[in-house]
Order: structure tokens, then C-alpha cells, then sequence
């Protein structure tokens, strides 16, 4: 299983605008800078946040964006269905997922076992978890120097 470019992209933007909470939003084009995006690809990552209601346009003069909700309040997995439909790591799980041996497979079993997990996995993460942890990182960064 691979998470494609906007999918990962879309999670780093979402903990950009985590880590601006308490903040008025964020223009695209910081967001753009400060994550490497380009601004036209951001485009798509954006309208795929909007349309799932996890971020919403700031209003005034230069609008930008914030979260829709508190950061503790959005999984990674509310991020990865933006983007994704339904996880399945094998055909076979998708709800209509056809398998001549669908009553008959030893593997189905696991497969949709790691399914489960991973699913779970993403939605035990929030964005306030990885804001935090950006944001720690940010500063011991900058707090390194060389002699």
C-alpha cells in the first residue's frame, strides 16, 4: 500500500493550519513556501479539503484558510478520505469487491485483519498530535547552530 502525492500533501498542509489554530488562517501561498507545494498543485489539495469539510476560507480582504474544526477533533484517516475512498489494501475488501473465491479464501481473513489495522491506525492519530510534534521539531531545528 502506497499513499499517493495528495494524500500526503493534503496531511502536511492540514498540520500547517493545526499548528496556525489559535492563529486568523493561513494564506495558500504561505502555506505553498513553508510546505514545498507548488501553488498550482495545492490548488487540488485544497479543494479536495474544502469538499470535505475540514478546512473552511478565512473571510476578509486576502482570505486564506483554517481548520473547519479543532485539530484534536480530525484524524489522520478524515484527511486520507479527502483524498481516497475507502481503504482497502486488497480488491477483495471494497464493498463491491468480486472474488470467485470469496467464501473460499484462507487469506481474505488476514488481509482484511491488516486492513482493520491500518484503518484504525490512521484514526487514532490527530492532527493536534502531529501539530505538536511538528511543531517541537521546528524549534529544536532552529535552536541548532553551527560553530
Amino acid at each position: 500500500m502506497k499513499l499517493n502525492t495528495k494524500t500526503r500533501y493534503g496531511i502536511r498542509t492540514m498540520v500547517e493550519l493545526a499548528m496556525d489554530w489559535e492563529g486568523k488562517g493561513l494564506l495558500q501561498k504561505d502555506i505553498s513556501e513553508k510546505q514545498e507545494i507548488s501553488y498550482k498543485y495545492l490548488d487540488h489539495i485544497v479543494s479536495a479539503l474544502k469538499a470535505r469539510g475540514l478546512i473552511v476560507n478565512v473571510e476578509g480582504k486576502k482570505s486564506g484558510y483554517r481548520l473547519s474544526r479543532k485539530p484534536e477533533e480530525i484524524t489522520v484517516y478524515d484527511i486520507y478520505k479527502a483524498f481516497e475512498a475507502e481503504l482497502s489494501i486488497v480488491d477483495c475488501l471494497l464493498p463491491d469487491g468480486r472474488c470467485s473465491k470469496d467464501k473460499a479464501c484462507a487469506t481474505q481473513e488476514l488481509w482484511s485483519g491488516l486492513n482493520t489495522l491500518i484503518v484504525d491506525y490512521l484514526k487514532k492519530h490527530t492532527l493536534k498530535e502531529l501539530a505538536e510534534k511538528q511543531t517541537n521539531l521546528n524549534a529544536s531545528n532552529s535552536a541548532m547552530f553551527v560553530i
